[in-house]
């Protein structure tokens, strides 16, 4: 099965069952209390099988959030009522993880991508993008953000998208789980347009989508294309 086969169906999705433990974990902190809230399941139609990774690490120690958070969910740390900043990959439980924030903290309205290096699992990371699209979140890529390879398309998901001169961002090809890459399948292959139409659902013109995914092709996958904001703004409206 090819990389991206859980964008065979678009629209709307639903999600059908989602449990908050009656009583939050709760673990000590410097001054206030941080509570990390368990997910049991989450069902979502955006949500399909899919395992292939897309991550480009970053050789860094490990970051912590910019201040003490009041929440966690996986890798988003509340750090104010309307505010998460997010750290960390995506993987398959994190949108089970997001839904529980948005239940916790309807209040939400901008995410800061701290350090995003990708995704173990593109389907996670494609239902999490669409979930922030229909929540209408911003993304934000701060002073000295990092958003790379698969978080790159999560940044697109954002209802308003902005970044800070000194944001970076990495792209290079996907590589499906036969380790087949773009550039292996024709140009008329439906995988191509599988992805050109997740970037129109995410607010792409058809001539935008498709000169970003060239673009993103451009780097095999063991490579990466490193672009600044400005860079990126050449193919993304940044607000």
């Amino acid at each position: 099965m090819k990389t991206r086969k859980f964008l065979e169906q678009f629209g709307m999705a639903t999600l059908f069952a989602l449990v908050l433990i009656a009583a939050p974990v709760r673990a000590a902190t410097l001054e206030t209390e941080e509570i990390v809230y368990e997910v049991e399941e989450v069902v979502a139609d955006d949500q399909q099988e899919g395992t292939t990774e897309r991550f480009v690490a970053q050789p860094f120690g490990d970051i912590a959030p910019s201040r003490t958070p009041i929440a966690s969910f996986g890798p988003f740390h509340m750090v104010a009522p309307d505010r998460a900043e997010l750290i960390g990959s995506v993987e398959s439980e994190t949108p089970a993880q997001f839904a529980a924030l948005l239940r916790a903290f309807p209040t939400l309205k901008q995410i800061d991508m701290v350090d995003c290096p990708g995704t173990g699992d593109d389907g996670a990371n494609l239902a999490l993008a669409r979930m922030v699209r229909r929540h209408g979140v911003m993304t934000y890529v701060p002073e000295g953000g990092s958003v790379r390879s698969g978080g790159v398309e999560l940044f697109l998901a954002g209802a308003q998208r902005r970044a800070a001169p000194t944001a970076e961002f990495a792209v290079h090809s996907w590589r499906d789980e036969d380790g087949y890459e773009a550039s292996d399948f024709a140009a008329d292959d439906p995988v191509h347009q599988e992805y050109i139409a997740f970037y129109r659902e995410m607010g792409l013109s058809d001539g935008e989508a498709r000169s970003f995914y060239a673009m993103t092709n451009s780097a095999p996958h063991d490579d990466v294309l490193y672009l600044n904001s400005r860079d990126l703004a050449r193919y993304v409206r940044l607000d």
